[in-house]
């Protein structure tokens, strides 16, 4: 991997991690809706990697700092597997199977409706 490429990562994690807690701030202090924060950083991420993967674009540098810097930084994989040790520990096995369910479903369909809409807006 050269300098640039690690640059682009770099810079892509940065943003990526400035967002996700940006928007982790804005949900916490909203204490009249209660908003899973990690459940909507990873949907959003899946919305984004959709609509990004439909761009096909093949330079290597742009895909390392969105793909895998910006929204690799901006998900929140290892948040999403600690709530489900969270679960398991406490004995909730039932929010378990349903926050694990409705986290892959979600963010894959919502991978998808990015991915399609940019393929409408291209048409």
């Amino acid at each position: 991997m050269d300098l640039f490429a690690v640059i682009y990562l770099l810079v892509g994690s940065t943003f990526g991690l400035i967002l996700r807690l940006f928007i982790k701030y804005i949900f916490r202090r909203n204490k009249i809706l209660y908003f899973n924060k990690y459940l909507i950083v990873n949907v959003l991420s899946s919305l984004f990697l959709g609509f990004f993967i439909a761009l096909n674009f093949n330079n290597k540098n742009l895909f390392l700092f969105f793909s895998v810097g910006f929204l690799g930084c901006f998900s929140t994989f290892s948040s999403f597997i600690y709530q489900l040790f969270n679960l398991i520990q406490t004995r909730k096995y039932i929010s378990f199977f349903l926050y694990y369910f409705e986290v892959l479903i979600l963010s894959s369909l919502f991978f998808s409706l990015g991915y399609y809409i940019k393929l409408i807006i291209r048409s």
